[in-house]
């Protein structure tokens, strides 16, 4: 059990959502508490019988309690209707989104140290509630009042932090504005402070187009824009590299002189770290005020239900929100 350096009561515990009940949460919430129960203190938000068959649970009643649980701590959430793996359910949607707002409401309050969100369907959700919402990203940022939030894809080995997110390659130089570039970079600068102590961040930024550009021969989008933004914010004291080839920035010697990379587009960032770390990158939303990590995958409806999945990338993300909301907790207390 850890202690708060400022008082005698245990850090809170993480919030853990159920996500899909139909996909692989439930397993593999069962298996990261068989890994982490000495190590991480978490609870899960969720209907105990959606459990596998076998796996022992303590319901608990308040999230205190995961700190003594023996057994996988259930803070319990009535979804209504039985599991069936690999099998959405549309009356389950609102259950889902519920216990997501559940889980931030608790950390906002205290009661938990940070937010850790299993896989969703989002197709469900919006067939089952309405969810208006793309994902978990933007439902988070709406409980957080409409903060302005960057998606992290993170291992041991890299940080990447995508500008653009999940629209066509075709329609990325349009929605690559200088304001959002700005702001990306901003706060993944600020996160890297708050949430992963390093005290003057080193960040490289790709450029667009293959070798960043080639000096207008290939794409004028770092002379016009990417460049003059990167000097004026190294003028107010960034530690910026780029924009660089985005082919020669990720072999192990071009990693170790940053601490996170900005990609201009979803693959750009995604292919390099899931090629380094497949099954353990973490997904970590930044500019919210509370910590969400979450595992790198979907909700796996094939394999749901088998047992066969992977719990290292939810691992991960719970060992990552204890980190995080740790230092989170230790800035306040300066």
């Amino acid at each position: 059990m850890t202690a708060d350096s400022s008082a005698s009561a245990p850090v809170p515990p993480v919030a853990l959502t159920m996500g899909e009940p139909a996909g692989v949460g439930p397993e593999i919430a069962a298996k990261a508490f068989a890994v982490l129960k000495e190590e991480v203190p978490f609870f899960l938000i969720g209907d105990p019988r959606h459990l596998p068959e076998g796996i022992a649970f303590t319901q608990i009643d308040h999230p205190t309690e995961a700190h003594s649980a023996e057994a996988l701590p259930v803070l319990p959430h009535d979804f209504h209707t039985p599991r069936v793996p690999g099998v959405a359910q549309s009356e389950q949607a609102q259950a889902v989104i519920d216990v997501i707002a559940r889980a931030v409401e608790l950390t906002q309050t205290g009661e938990a140290l940070a937010v850790c969100t299993n896989p969703i369907n989002k197709k469900a959700l919006k067939d089952g509630a309405g969810f208006p919402f793309p994902g978990h990203t933007e439902y988070l940022s709406h409980l957080a009042g409409d903060a302005d939030v960057v998606m992290m894809l993170a291992c041991d080995e890299l940080r990447v932090v995508p500008a653009t997110i999940h629209i066509a390659l075709s329609e990325v130089p349009a929605a690559l504005t200088r304001e959002t570039l700005e702001q990306v970079i901003r706060t993944t600068h600020a996160a890297l402070i708050r949430d992963f102590g390093h005290t003057a961040p080193r960040i490289a930024v790709a450029g667009l187009n293959p070798h960043a550009g080639e000096g207008g021969a290939m794409g004028m989008e770092e002379i016009d824009m990417i460049t003059p933004l990167l000097d004026d914010l190294r003028a107010q004291g960034l530690d910026l590299l780029g924009p660089l080839p985005a082919d020669t920035m990720f072999h192990a010697s071009a990693r170790a002189g940053y601490d996170a990379a900005v990609c201009m587009y979803h693959d750009q960032a995604l292919i390099p770290i899931k090629t380094i770390d497949f099954a353990g990158g973490v997904n970590v939303t930044l500019g919210l005020p509370f910590v969400r990590t979450s595992p790198d995958h979907g909700t796996a409806y094939d394999i749901a239900g088998t047992g066969a999945a992977d719990a290292t990338s939810l691992i991960n993300a719970l060992r990552m929100a204890h980190q995080m909301g740790l230092a989170r907790r230790q800035e306040s207390t300066t």
